[in-house]
């Protein structure tokens, strides 16, 4: 949790003291003999304090370690520094949860709300560039309201999402948000702005931002550095449907927590907080007539403090082959989008030429009408829902869908504004594809018939199309067999089949949906779609 405040420094270290003494208090922790430096406040916890000040300005550092029955540690941080120059007087806050698993091969546990956030913001004034980051939603209820709110969302400087959740039409907003709203926010705490807003401001806020909206008891996150006039960017800010909230709340607020956390531990510290050095824990001084016990006792702190160094040093190792494989994530996706790119700019340049060779020859026969009258392209009108998009299926005759239907329906909960277009042109280009397979018109796979001319009718970005797994996927049998998809069984007698082959339906969130398939034209007349949803596990998830 990172926030500003407009208190001073020394007020703010001051307020930060009795909020940690209270939180340790809480615990039955002995407060009594805290100083600089290491202090046991029990058997099983340590508390370090640091500070300094200087002409780059103030911190003050507590630092708890607990460990626990099965060796693991829990390490809470808490910071206050003033400020930098560029932050006009302001004052940041810092709390940071992490756990630390005894085997470093285990996946860390996150990290609950701790008290001692909630009891920080509720003490302190604290902000998120011009929003106030509180531990209640605060209400949006008329035009005024919706004004302040949209320029919060707009301000360049936000570093957390904002969390907004609606009220359904015919439902009393105090109830909805104490019954719904606030269990499901409860992760959320000092992670994110948080807002509820009311039926009588949904309507201007919609308005407003039209590429951006929310509806019906949903519930949307907005990412820092939203641009409300680019209906691209729409698919940053995930939605929460009414239904995925009310089917259950616990697990509602579980999964709204994951981006915010994620954000919250990726996104780089101020600059005020970077200048912090990093912390060294130090024993209390001895005097020199130490005696022998003492001495031992130094050393086992000593050792204690070598394994903390050792421990921390491979969290920072962990941490940094994670941002490796998310710049492999990233390239990749790179890669693909300069694969579109080119395709669709040496179609461009083919559709050109031909458009001048054909006016060409209309100008020869003096058909000046035809040659400079607007093309017609096929009408296609695209489903407005997956599950209506698997009513339409009936429209491919050469498409028989095999996959599990609540999957793909559940993705018009998490769906961005483009995925439907391009799932539907993947199926038409499909269905296409297959009927000239079907009637020997068509040599090679999906691919390559994506790559050529006859795919004029129905085009597909074959940058798009992936006819293999990698070989990593293809050899793990737990990834595999989420690959074996069902088909009939007078296709292969198990009635399943490896659909390697898949279209990417999109990228850019957690979800990246695709859409898995098996050509069988040239025998069955038909391509078996055996999955389309959420992007299956990899060895990257």
């Amino acid at each position: 949790m990172v926030v500003s405040t407009v208190t001073d420094y020394v007020d703010t270290c001051a307020i930060a003291e009795r909020e940690l003494l209270a939180w340790l208090a809480s615990k039955r922790y002995d407060t009594s003999g805290l100083t600089e430096g290491r202090t046991e406040v029990a058997d099983h916890a340590t508390l370090d304090r640091d500070h300094e000040s200087g002409m780059n300005g103030a911190y003050s550092r507590w630092r708890m370690r607990e460990t626990t029955p099965t060796s693991d540690t829990w390490q809470s941080t808490l910071v206050v520094r003033s400020g930098l120059p560029e932050d006009e007087g302001r004052t940041w806050v810092q709390v940071d949860i992490e756990h630390q698993p005894a085997d470093a091969s285990m996946f860390p546990t996150p990290a609950n709300t701790p008290g001692i956030a909630r009891s920080l913001l509720n003490a302190l004034e604290a902000r998120d560039g011009q929003a106030d980051v509180t531990t209640a939603p605060a209400f949006i209820e008329d035009d005024e309201d919706v004004d302040d709110l949209i320029e919060e969302l707009c301000d360049s400087r936000r570093r957390m999402p904002v969390v907004i959740a609606t009220v359904p039409f015919g439902k009393d907003p105090d109830d909805w948000s104490r019954t719904v709203v606030e269990p499901l926010f409860r992760n959320l705490h000092g992670l994110a702005v948080l807002y509820v807003l009311a039926p009588t401001a949904l309507a201007k806020f919609n308005g407003e931002l039209e590429f951006h909206p929310v509806f019906g008891g949903g519930v949307r996150t907005y990412m820092p550095e939203l641009d409300p006039a680019w209906k691209p960017d729409a698919q940053r800010h995930p939605v929460m449907s009414r239904r995925t909230i009310e089917a259950n709340v616990p697990r509602a607020a579980a999964i709204l927590a994951k981006l915010p956390q994620r954000l919250a531990s990726r996104i780089a510290l101020p600059a005020a907080l970077l200048s912090v050095p990093r912390q060294r824990a130090r024993l209390r001084p001895r005097s020199d007539s130490a005696d022998i016990k003492q001495l031992r006792s130094d050393y086992a702190a000593l050792t204690l403090l070598l394994d903390e160094a050792e421990q921390a040093e491979g969290i920072r190792v962990s941490e940094v082959n994670d941002l490796y494989a998310e710049l492999t994530v990233a390239e990749r996706a790179a890669h693909d989008l300069r694969g579109e790119n080119e395709e669709l700019y040496d179609k461009f340049q083919e559709s050109q030429r031909l458009i001048r060779f054909l006016r060409e020859r209309l100008e020869a026969t003096e058909d000046f009408t035809t040659a400079y009258s607007a093309a017609s392209a096929p009408d296609i009108t695209y489903p407005k829902t997956f599950a209506e998009l698997l009513d339409r299926l009936r429209e491919l005759p050469f498409i028989a869908f095999t996959g599990n239907s609540k999957i793909t329906q559940k993705l018009d909960s998490q769906s961005v504004d483009n995925w439907l277009n391009v799932a539907w042109d993947g199926l038409l280009a499909l269905n296409h594809f297959t009927e000239a397979s079907a009637g020997d018109k068509a040599s090679g796979d999906f691919l390559s018939w994506c790559k050529s001319e006859a795919s004029g009718t129905f085009p597909f970005p074959a940058a798009k199309v992936a006819m293999r797994e990698s070989d990593t996927v293809a050899k793990n049998g737990k990834l595999r067999s989420e690959r074996m998809l069902p088909v009939p069984k007078t296709i292969v007698a198990e009635g399943k089949i490896f659909m390697q082959a898949h279209l990417k339906i999109g990228r850019g969130n957690t979800v990246a949906p695709r859409l898995h398939f098996f050509e069988d034209g040239p025998r069955s007349g038909k391509v078996y779609v055996g999955y389309l949803g959420p992007h299956l596990r990899n060895t990257l998830t």
